[in-house]
């Protein structure tokens, strides 16, 4: 990096090399009037305890002005276990809400149109499950599959670098991932059957680089397998999406939004001819959950304001604002609440949506954009030769040089290097944050018996018939959705459909 930037650092020209909003390679953005005609949605993330607390939560953000709803699931959720489950013992509800059968679904959802308010589930192994779930929530609300919006993450890839949340092992998992692309496609749902995730990498200790050319590896990945299946590019490609973390060097992660829209373009066209509609990217952002600190928490608003305005100034489509307290506990109402008028602050007093792109012709900027861009596609040659990402994943290369970055990041903090405010500079003795935290215990007990009291009025034999249907789609080629949104249906829980499926396919024990 210099101190100075001038026109031997950028020489392009901006009317030529640039280009205008919404037309390729969409560095500028991918919609010509961006926020001059409509704000970005304001999607915070919500989930935790039971899913009658998690509405109750969801009912206040749309009432302070939240735009689209996320939902965060606890683990065992996200593992494919009830909340019976010896292996859920401890966790139920503590990172996200706990969901077994789709009542949970329709209780999280109550007096919440879904055919009104978009929703975005965090949810990976078990994308399939969830989404049939909320299809068969939306027929029970009378609301047509086809009137249905929102995003499933269905990300599985990242999970196998960085997260953890794995349950199948890749070629299975990647064959569900590819029938919630084809399910959505053929029902015309106006639902995004992906988020390809550069955030998690990112929240591991990925650089900018590593989060925008590891993102789009994995995305090209899944391409492959979907055209593998027989779709074509541009009948899913549309409605693919994409998330990133959004951190604290303020141009730095603006250029690394504008370099991945234009990489992006570029790589799908050049690879599989990919018409604008595929190569224009869309993507999610949240501020970096990493960068939140537990000592003097109050200074993580100041740390998110300013990560929001980056993810604003890159062109995010959507955008997650954490609570300052997100280091310490699950966010208090009142610390949302401020994360959300964050957003609403900047959309509407801030001035910045009134112009679309104001960084370009940065010299800055523009190098850096350039920079990121290059240096990503460089990763994303290096995993072509590889073998494509599920090969680079089971010789390590992503999660060895992620956890390289995160060293050298860690060993930068530690010297004080990399200053962190309150951390390793300015520190003081304010006390810590008084957090009332909720009785877990209580809510695995209510959890539970709910499970139980579904399970005893539902149809055992319809049950047996519903997950006999999973298990023989699983062992065949047939289409998986169908049977399991048959088995959701029937009151089928989480746990069952997913054992069926470790059955049948087995797991994933890393090398």
């Amino acid at each position: 990096m210099k101190t100075v930037y001038g026109p031997e650092d950028w020489p392009g020209d901006p009317a030529g090399d640039l280009g205008r909003p919404g037309e390729f390679p969409f560095t500028r953005g991918p919609y010509p009037n961006m926020y001059t005609g409509r704000l970005w949605t304001m999607r915070q993330y919500a989930g935790f305890g039971t899913a009658q607390e998690t509405n109750l939560r969801f009912r206040q953000l749309l009432a302070a002005g939240q735009m689209g709803l996320s939902t965060a699931f606890d683990l065992p959720t996200q593992m494919g276990y009830d909340s019976d489950h010896a292996m859920a013992a401890g966790e139920v509800g503590r990172v996200g809400v706990a969901i077994d059968t789709v009542e949970d679904i329709k209780t999280l959802f109550r007096e919440i149109p879904l055919d009104q308010v978009s929703t975005s589930m965090t949810i990976n192994a078990t994308a399939a499950i969830l989404l049939a779930m909320y299809v068969v929530a939306g027929e029970e609300q009378q609301v047509p599959r086809d009137k249905l919006t929102g995003t499933v993450q269905n990300d599985v890839l990242k999970e196998y670098i960085a997260r953890g949340t794995y349950i199948y092992p890749a070629a299975p998992s990647l064959r569900l991932v590819a029938d919630i692309f084809r399910f959505v496609a053929d029902e015309g749902m106006s639902f995004n059957p992906i988020s390809i995730s550069g955030y998690h990498m990112r929240e591991a200790g990925a650089t900018a680089v590593q989060e925008v050319g590891f993102t789009i590896a994995n995305a090209l990945e899944y391409v492959r397998v979907a055209i593998e299946t027989g779709l074509s590019i541009d009948s899913f490609g549309p409605r693919l999406s994409f998330f990133f973390a959004s951190h604290n060097n303020l141009l730095e992660e603006a250029a690394k939004f504008r370099a991945a829209r234009r990489l992006w373009a570029r790589v799908v066209r050049e690879r599989f001819g990919a018409g604008d509609a595929t190569a224009r990217m869309r993507f999610h952002t949240q501020t970096g959950g990493v960068t939140l600190q537990a000592q003097q928490p109050l200074n993580n608003v100041v740390r998110v304001t300013v990560q929001a305005l980056a993810a604003v100034l890159g062109g995010t489509q959507s955008l997650h604002t954490n609570g300052y307290d997100e280091a310490l506990s699950l966010p208090t109402a009142e610390s949302a609440t401020l994360a959300l008028r964050t957003q609403q602050i900047l959309g509407f007093e801030s001035g910045i949506s009134g112009v679309v792109d104001p960084l370009a012709g940065s010299y800055y900027v523009e190098a850096l954009t350039d920079s990121i861009e290059e240096g990503a596609r460089e990763l994303v040659s290096m995993v072509d030769e590889l073998g494509g990402a599920a090969k680079a994943i089971e010789q390590g290369f992503f999660q060895e040089a992620i956890a390289r970055s995160a060293y050298e990041i860690q060993k930068a903090q530690e010297s004080g290097e990399r200053v962190v405010v309150g951390v390793n500079r300015y520190v003081d003795d304010s006390p810590p944050l008084s957090i009332q935290v909720p009785d877990f215990t209580a809510l695995e007990g209510e959890q539970r018996a709910r499970l139980a009291e579904v399970k005893q009025r539902r149809d055992g034999a319809a049950v047996s018939v519903a997950v006999k249907k999973v298990r023989d789609a699983a062992r065949g080629s047939d289409p998986l959705m169908p049977a399991i949104i048959d088995a959701v249906r029937a009151r089928s829980t989480l746990g069952e459909i997913s054992d069926t499926l470790r059955d049948v396919w087995g797991v994933y024990r890393p090398a």
